[in-house]
């Protein structure tokens, strides 16, 4: 008998469906040779401090060190306290019963790093010696499905994901446990401060572009404006210069007469690549900025459009696809033909050589990008039409051509000399697909700009000084801190070096959700409208530990890097004994810390 696991009983049932099994049992479905489990996400845990007797809290036990860390059946909270979950002790010997009895185990859970992990935990506490085949798939498709059981590979193929999992695993135990234990014991009258590998350097990243934002002295500048009259079409010119003074200002202004003279006239086409497709984090970002949706959100929703075979898998980190999927693009795209918004742009691509710049196998990490199946969406809510349309729309955007801009400048000469920029989109390109207006538009004082030659005299219809003051960094909003988590913190614009940095991000894709709403669920951050800021918890936290390596950002990214290094083979014993030093020093960093807390 052939045992598939998979993830949760929904995937389980599914991947039974495409195997015509049917027959119902507890816990598990049989039929045509096939056993179809599951498992209700992760079942196990590294277990609680005490099971390696460090009993209560104590400054005696820091840092907790265990030789071997040990599996614990997943907790709930009950009125006597947190107890094994019955649900997940029943399952488990349901699971073990049937690996007794299997002659090959399938392992169908999410294939990504914590479905290796989730499976793994399972296999090593049941003590199952049993070699297992493993399904990788990048869709719940059908097709995807029988494709994947055609060409399973051996399960030693996953031994480094696994490794990398665990070894996360392990260093958010060791630095988590450690860490709160020694914050709070040392800071008693605080209560409870709990810290994170990646938490506590998230904090603090909030917490200090929240100061800043909080503690900026804006300075007042001024500005003199012009408004000039081409053929009934006015534009407005600035001043070259910012002043310090009013005074400055009014001088310029005093000087500026009945009509300009055009100095100059600069019109640079440029073009403007489209995006690349979406990993999970874009998608989490643009989904931020167009529909307010959090992180958590949109991760649960393209979840749902995944486990309903809309979606390629959602927890990827790639924004690239290979060659092969590439071939099976144009297809794809031609299923959006007669799409109420996306037609005329799918129709207009099936006509033209499509835009690589997302295909390079290179780049293409577990997963490839989020890509539609092509399967017909039903019955779907508004909140997953919107995922699902920004998914779509994506791909039609990611293969379409450059959109074209023309950038004018022209310096106009009144006593004084004033710049009147502005852009006109000559060929829209990808930015046709969603029909956006070009966001650098907001920060320009023209839409369009006539057609002016070196030389005219233009009639000056209006002057004023304007008042002006600088502005702080904002505060960050879940799109902008998801985005500054790619790059632990360093601001960087350029889509394809912000790739290359990811490795070296403040956790994964698939986490940085899930740490937004630890932080959320902790009271050291709160939403404010759209923004993310402290909590006096938080802020009180943040003060203690700035100065610390654990709020570091670029240290956390350097562990990522890490631990990325241990998926492809780099060496588990020698990442476990940095974490271990790494954990002694953190402990006594913090322990001394709350006595200075307390003694302030």
């Amino acid at each position: 008998m052939k045992v598939i696991i998979a993830e949760k009983p929904s995937v389980g049932r599914e991947i039974a469906k495409v195997f015509g099994a049917t027959t119902k049992k507890d816990g598990y479905i049989e039929g045509k040779g096939y056993t179809f489990t599951w498992a209700f996400g992760h079942l196990l845990q590294l277990a609680a401090p005490q099971e390696y007797g460090y009993y209560g809290w104590n400054v005696q036990n820091l840092p907790m060190l265990p030789k071997k860390f040990k599996l614990a059946i997943r907790k709930i909270k009950t009125k006597n306290g947190l107890v094994e979950d019955p649900g997940v002790r029943k399952q488990l010997d349901i699971i073990k019963t049937l690996f007794d009895e299997a002659t090959e185990i399938i392992v169908a859970t999410d294939a990504g790093r914590e479905g290796e992990l989730i499976f793994r935990y399972i296999y090593y506490y049941l003590k199952c010696k049993k070699p297992f085949k493993r399904l990788w798939i990048s869709s719940q498709t059908d097709a995807a499905i029988k494709d994947g059981f055609r060409n399973l590979k051996p399960g030693t193929d996953y031994d480094t994901l696994f490794n990398s999992a665990h070894c996360r695993s392990q260093s958010d135990w060791l630095v988590g446990m450690n860490a709160t234990q020694a914050l709070s014991l040392s800071s008693r009258s605080r209560g409870v401060l709990s810290l994170g590998r990646v938490q506590t350097p998230t904090l603090a990243m909030i917490c200090a572009r929240y100061l800043e934002n909080k503690n900026f002295i804006p300075q007042t500048y001024y500005q003199v404006a012009m408004q000039l009259d081409k053929d009934g079409q006015l534009f407005k010119a600035i001043s070259e210069k910012n002043f310090k003074t009013r005074e400055e200002a009014q001088a310029v202004l005093d000087l500026v007469e009945a009509a300009g003279l055009i100095e100059s006239v600069e019109a640079k086409p440029r073009k403007e690549p489209p995006p690349l497709l979406h990993d999970l984090s874009s998608l989490q970002q643009e989904a931020n900025k167009r529909k307010g949706f959090t992180a958590d959100q949109t991760l649960s929703l393209l979840q749902n459009l995944y486990e309903s075979k809309l979606v390629t898998y959602p927890r990827t980190g790639s924004r690239y696809i290979g060659d092969d999927v590439f071939a099976e693009v144009p297809a794809l795209i031609a299923k959006f033909n007669h799409h109420t918004e996306f037609g005329k742009q799918a129709t207009l691509l099936g006509e033209t050589k499509l835009n690589k710049r997302s295909v390079n196998a290179k780049k293409v990490t577990d997963h490839h990008a989020i890509l539609p199946t092509g399967e017909t969406p039903r019955n779907l809510s508004a909140d997953q039409q919107a995922i699902y349309d920004m998914v779509s729309g994506r791909m039609l955007e990611a293969f379409h051509g450059d959109c074209i801009k023309e950038i004018t400048k022209i310096t106009v000469l009144s006593g004084s000399k004033f710049m009147a920029s502005g852009t006109v989109i000559q060929t829209p390109g990808w930015r046709a697909v969603f029909n956006d207006k070009d966001e650098e538009k907001k920060d320009e004082e023209n839409a369009t700009l006539p057609k002016v030659t070196q030389g005219e005299i233009l009639p000056i219809v209006d002057k004023a000084l304007l008042e002006k003051q600088t502005k702080p960094k904002p505060l960050y909003n879940e799109a902008s801190l998801l985005k500054a988590l790619e790059t632990a913190g360093k601001e960087i614009d350029d889509e394809e070096l912000r790739q290359a940095m990811k490795d070296s991000g403040l956790g994964t894709p698939a986490t940085r959700a899930a740490m937004i709403e630890t932080l959320l669920k902790r009271n050291y951050i709160a939403r404010e409208k759209k923004n993310l800021v402290p909590t006096s918890t938080g802020l009180s936290v943040y003060e203690v530990v700035k100065t610390h390596r654990i709020a570091q950002a670029e240290l956390t990214g350097a562990w990522e890097k890490r631990l990325e290094e241990i998926r492809g083979g780099a060496s588990v014993s020698e990442f476990q004994e940095e974490i271990k030093t790494y954990t002694r020093d953190i402990t006594r960093e913090l322990l001394l810390a709350g006595k200075e807390m307390v003694l302030s």
